[in-house]
């Protein structure tokens, strides 16, 4: 690993997975309630790909690939961060196979994923709903890449949280908390 000089990237607690799961409001109210500083790893950028024209394989190689390449920038950026406090980041291109070469417990990490109704609800009820030809593919792509971060975290003994809408985002965040309980307690 290269150079971590204020030990950003040994403290830190990720928070990875699916579209609209939560990630960035769990990841904000965990560091309201535990004095954290947060990380949001945006994952909106997308490689140019017309999702209509595109099949969802294709996709998910250049999102992944995308990912990747945003993740090295980002532990560029963390590796740069010196905070008294320690940091949760977020962001739906922070996938296990990444971040776990990074850490010293899979503890570290917790992947958030809708289950399939509660994708189909946030679907419904999104302020940016798509089209039909791009809710299709986009929905077959954000499946496929929600499949992957699982298969990766359960490979790598990383907690799988499934979300299906029962808890509001508070009680995610209980959760949430409770799994990361030892790093913040200490």
């Amino acid at each position: 690993m290269t150079s971590d000089p204020f030990g950003t990237l040994r403290k830190a607690l990720w928070i990875g997975g699916a579209p609209w799961t939560g990630k960035s409001t769990v990841a904000r109210l965990l560091a309201d309630r535990h004095g954290l500083t947060t990380y949001h790893h945006d994952d909106r950028a997308r490689p140019a790909t017309a999702p209509g024209d595109t099949p969802a394989g294709e996709q998910l190689t250049a999102v992944l690939a995308e990912f990747e390449q945003r993740f090295q920038r980002a532990l560029d950026e963390l590796r740069a961060w010196e905070s008294p406090r320690p940091i949760v980041a977020e962001g739906g291109g922070l996938h296990p196979e990444l971040v776990a070469p990074l850490v010293d417990s899979p503890r570290r990490m917790v992947v958030l994923v809708p289950t399939e109704l509660f994708r189909q609800h946030q679907l419904r009820h999104r302020p940016d709903e798509p089209t039909i030809p791009e809710q299709r593919s986009r929905l077959t792509r954000d499946r496929m890449l929600a499949a992957q971060a699982v298969r990766s975290a359960r490979a790598r003994g990383i907690r799988v949280i499934e979300i299906d809408g029962r808890l509001d985002p508070a009680g995610v965040t209980d959760v949430v908390a409770e799994h990361f309980r030892e790093y913040l307690d200490a």
